[in-house]
C-alpha cells in the first residue's frame, strides 16, 4: 500500500463484533489489496496500541437487482485484530 491511512476503511459495529471487544478483539473493513503486515502496522500507528494477532476474511459480494438489471456489490476484506495490551478508544461507549 502506498499510504497506511488507506489500509483501514471503517470499523465493523455488529452485535458479534461488539461482544468480541470484551476479549480485546476489534473488527475493521480494510483494503482488499492489503496484507496482514500492512494492517498490523496501520493499526499500531493510527491507534497507538500493540497488535498481537491479525486474522483476515474475504467477504464476497452479494447479488443485487433493480428491476431487470442484475449486478453484484463489491467484495470486501474484513480484519479481526487481537491486541496484546491497551484498547482502542474509538470504540468506547459502543
Amino acid at each position: 500500500m502506498e499510504h497506511l491511512q488507506d489500509v483501514i476503511k471503517r470499523p465493523v459495529v455488529t452485535e458479534k463484533s461488539t461482544k468480541a471487544m470484551e476479549n480485546s478483539q476489534y473488527t475493521f473493513y480494510v483494503d482488499v489489496k492489503s496484507n496482514k503486515a500492512e494492517i498490523k502496522k496501520a493499526i499500531e500507528k493510527q491507534f497507538k496500541v500493540k497488535v498481537g494477532d491479525v486474522r483476515t476474511i474475504m467477504v464476497g459480494g452479494k447479488k443485487k437487482r433493480r428491476g431487470v438489471h442484475v449486478g453484484m456489490t463489491p467484495k470486501r476484506k474484513k480484519a479481526i485484530i487481537t491486541l496484546k495490551e491497551g484498547n482502542i478508544e474509538f470504540f468506547e461507549g459502543v
